[in-house]
């Protein structure tokens, strides 16, 4: 227990699960060294943005925001105001320069530094940029679970940075090279989460099956795209007992390779989904976008996992306007789309991004015709997505539940006598769940006949098997809702980790 109290924060994440992550080691940092967290900024010591850079605009939004603390500030002087992540990561002083409110500048790889940077600035240091790459001794901050507050969808990074060099991706010069955390640290960590209560485990990189470890057997195969990624997943199923489900975002197509979709083939652990970017279907865009593989390529990697396991789902990330993009390339795109029918589609429009090669490219497409495209392709996801989720009804579906569901249902419709779940199936399909009053299945993996399908959603019962096979006696809140995490700012498409 700590003896003090240093003062009230306010965390405010934007951008991908990566960042979420990272919200979730500062969170510990001040934790450790004394701050507590408040939901009002007005009751603040301490106000952090942890950014994402990835999209049009974020330096401008960014500044919106810290400019809203202005009052605030010149109320309470002594409020610090700390901007983390990859726009600080990004701009460097410059923003300190351009944003006199900002105290601390501080980049991804300097979270454990947090405690030290706030105690000069109480001492009277000037405004501090610090954002250096740990390239020499790469550190991964451990999570340390505590006792009734584990999520039941637990974060766990395995490696950062990204050598891929696509050439409208910022993420290399935010994040750095890549660099690999050790197999034996990702194990006892996963162990930690699940003995605390985590019934799954969703693995974060940047390109997260790029992974390599020293200590795991050599890659399966000598092909030139192959990893350990195989390796690790089968050393966690086998060490991991009671891990309920595994999950992994962000691959790259590039390390797809037959050895990943065996690896689905032979372990029931992982999740039947695999977010896979493709950013275009058209071979003459992915080479000025240098993602390094062809759409034939994709495609075969594609549905090498979708024949690993029955029902496999795949979802995907496109960008729409490409520098150059013709209609015969968009209309590439769309047919790729069609023929891997992707259960969603994170869709966005191209936009400019600071030290990318494509910034130099001339022939941008006119925003117009970018947005046009882009609401042809949600067209057509969206009709892909609701005759998926259509294929489920009257089926009885295995959900693991996360938390209370914010889904409004019309009053004449409500049940008194039932409260409302959300939970995902291994196929990541969302399932609001029906269920009686007196349990809790926060943490729970049940069984639920999907009577009705929404625009993005199932929902429907448990089952009586369910409610027979579990007592409520059984179900406590042990572990945290995970289905309304902190606040932030999901964003998947090109601005997903890869």
């Amino acid at each position: 227990m700590m003896s003090h109290t240093k003062g009230r924060y306010v965390l405010q994440t934007f951008g991908c699960q990566m960042n979420m992550h990272d919200s979730e080691r500062m969170e510990e940092v001040l934790h450790s060294d004394g701050w507590e967290p408040t939901d009002r900024i007005e009751n603040a010591d301490l106000v952090i943005f942890n950014t994402c850079s990835v999209r049009e605009k974020a330096e401008q939004k960014l500044r919106s925001e810290v400019g809203k603390l202005a009052v605030i500030k010149e109320a309470n002087p002594g409020l610090l105001i700390v901007v983390a992540g990859c726009v600080a990561q990004q701009e460097g002083e410059k923003l300190l320069r351009h944003v006199p409110l900002i105290d601390i500048l501080i980049g991804p790889d300097n979270v454990a530094e947090l405690p030290f940077l706030l105690q000069e600035q109480f001492s009277g240091a000037p405004q501090t940029a610090r954002t250096v790459f740990d390239l020499d001794g790469p550190q991964f901050l451990q999570a340390h679970p505590q006792h009734g507050k584990a999520p039941v969808s637990a974060l766990v990074t395995t490696m950062k940075g990204c050598d891929e060099r696509c050439s409208f991706c910022v993420v290399p010069y935010t994040r750095g090279p890549e660099r690999y955390r050790k197999s034996s640290q990702i194990i006892e960590e996963i162990k930690q989460w699940v003995s605390f209560g985590a019934k799954e485990v969703i693995l974060l990189g940047q390109t997260v099956d790029s992974y390599k470890d020293s200590d795991l057997p050599p890659p399966i195969s000598d092909h030139p795209d192959e990893s350990q990624f195989p390796q690790l997943l089968h050393l966690i199923a086998s060490e991991v007992k009671d891990l309920v489900r595994l999950r992994y975002i962000s691959p790259h197509p590039r390390h797809a390779t037959l050895s990943l979709a065996k690896a689905h083939a032979e372990l029931p652990i992982l999740a039947r989904h695999v977010h896979l970017p493709v950013q275009s279907g058209s071979n003459r865009v992915l080479k000025r976008m240098i993602r390094r593989y062809t759409k034939e390529e994709y495609v075969t990697r594609a549905k090498q996992l979708q024949a690993a396991r029955p029902g496999l789902t795949l979802s995907t990330d496109i960008i729409v306007g490409f520098p150059g993009e013709t209609e015969e390339d968009f209309q590439a795109t769309l047919d790729l789309v069609s023929d891997i029918g992707f259960s969603s589609v994170y869709a966005f429009t191209y936009s400019v991004r600071p030290h990318t090669p494509a910034r130099k490219l001339v022939d941008d497409v006119h925003p117009d015709l970018k947005n046009e495209r882009l609401q042809r392709l949600l067209l057509l996801t969206e009709s892909i997505g609701q005759k998926h989720l259509a294929m489920m009804l009257h089926t009885t579906q295995s959900v693991l539940i996360e938390g209370k569901s914010k889904f409004e249902i019309p009053p004449e419709q409500k049940n008194e006598h039932e409260d409302l779940y959300q939970g995902r199936t291994d196929r990541n399909e969302i399932v609001h769940v029906k269920c009686p009053k007196k349990y809790n299945p926060i943490g729970q993996l049940v069984d639920v006949f999907i009577d009705k399908a929404n625009k993005h959603s199932l929902m429907g019962p448990w089952t009586q098997q369910s409610q027979e096979k579990l007592s409520p006696q059984l179900f406590s809140f042990t572990i945290e809702s995970t289905a309304n995490p902190r606040r932030s700012l999901p964003i998947l498409g090109h601005g997903s980790p890869r």
